[in-house]
């Protein structure tokens, strides 16, 4: 079984800022699976489902972005999931917008939410999808940059790089995620 999770925070007025680039994703995993991600559970909105016949929980954690591990913790021991078939999307202030980078594990590289999550499950060997949303303009602060809402074109291309997380979700599940690396990590220029 695994979780895929997106990091985001809840409510209306962070719905399509770059911080909530995970809860997108998940979103869009969820009608292209066609998994219903309604259910409240562990401080979290979950679907159950399956992709490529193994049973898939979609998680959207409600513990806003920097207690994000919390929720997952609590997720990860009440379905006994195996931590390398825990897999994080979430926003990446270092690379393009759209592009995408799949690890197996790492620092949390300044991110709260992955900080919080390595802190909670003790460990930071866990899948992680970073979806690129660009660097802070100069002068801005990072939170406000992060909490800004994209551009109509970036829009665009995250929608397109939502098909190829989709894409990437169903090659760790078939081959393993050094096969999702190798075909899906690209960095847009």
């Amino acid at each position: 079984m695994y979780l895929v999770v997106g990091l985001g925070n809840p409510g209306e007025k962070y719905t399509f800022t770059r911080h909530n680039t995970g809860f997108l994703a998940i979103d869009y995993i969820a009608q292209k699976q066609s998994i219903n991600v309604k259910k409240i559970k562990h401080k979290a909105i979950i679907g159950e489902g399956s992709i490529l016949n193994q049973k898939v929980v979609l998680v959207k954690p409600q513990t806003f972005m920097n207690l994000s591990g919390e929720s997952i913790q609590q997720l990860v021991s009440w379905y006994k999931v195996e931590l390398n078939k825990l897999i994080v999307i979430y926003d990446d202030v270092s690379m393009p917008v759209g592009s995408l980078r799949i690890r197996e594990k790492g620092s949390a590289g300044g991110h709260n939410g992955i900080k919080s999550i390595i802190l909670n499950l003790n460990t930071d060997e866990f899948t992680r999808i970073k979806i690129g949303v660009d660097a802070k303009p100069d002068g801005y602060d990072l939170a406000d940059y992060v909490l800004g809402k994209f551009s109509d074109n970036q829009q665009k291309i995250m929608f397109e790089t939502f098909e190829k997380v989709n894409l990437a979700i169903e090659e760790l599940i078939r081959s393993g995620t050094k096969s999702a690396m190798n075909k899906y990590n690209f960095i847009r220029s």
